[in-house]
């Protein structure tokens, strides 16, 4: 079983109360627009981390993470992009991909908005995490807690942390 904690959208922000939570997963996943990389460093020294880049990450971003992460944790085909857009709404970027081999999670970030919904049609979970940074539209800043054990996906938690300062 591994515990995984996801979020998007720092925007160069991390702080002492992302990283309580990054120290409870057994991974974690960023779904982009990372900022600056000191955000995922930190991530890094604590955990091991999954991510990719985001419109907003530069080229050093860029060279470190890719604009799809597609994977196996536990029994589940993960695929982690940017710009994914959701169920019957796909980004042209991932839309033909996704239909002829859709995998059982499908995370992207860059709406800032949280949102988890079946796509019953290709049987899989879409997963945004909202924006967990304080740069953006978003009053509340959110992540993801779940966990993964063989074929199940459970114990799936909003974090949520107060208005944006």
């Amino acid at each position: 079983m591994k515990k995984i904690l996801l979020l998007s959208d720092t925007h160069s922000y991390i702080d002492e109360d992302i990283l309580k939570y990054v120290k409870g997963a057994d991974e974690v996943w960023h779904a982009g627009d990372i900022g600056d990389l000191s955000v995922t460093d930190a991530i890094k020294k604590l955990k091991p981390l999954k991510g990719v880049y985001g419109n907003i990450d530069d080229a050093k971003a860029r060279l470190e993470f890719p604009e799809h992460n597609r994977f196996m944790c536990e029994d589940v085909d993960v695929w982690i992009t940017h710009i994914g857009g959701y169920p019957n709404k796909y980004n042209s970027r991932v839309r033909e991909a996704i239909y002829n081999n859709p995998p059982r999670i499908f995370i992207c970030g860059h709406s800032h908005i949280l949102k988890v919904m079946p796509d019953k049609k290709l049987n899989l979970i879409h997963m945004n995490p909202g924006a967990v940074g304080t740069h953006g539209f978003h009053k509340v800043r959110t992540m993801l807690r779940f966990t993964i054990d063989g074929k199940k996906i459970e114990n799936l938690e909003v974090i949520e942390f107060p208005r944006r300062y």
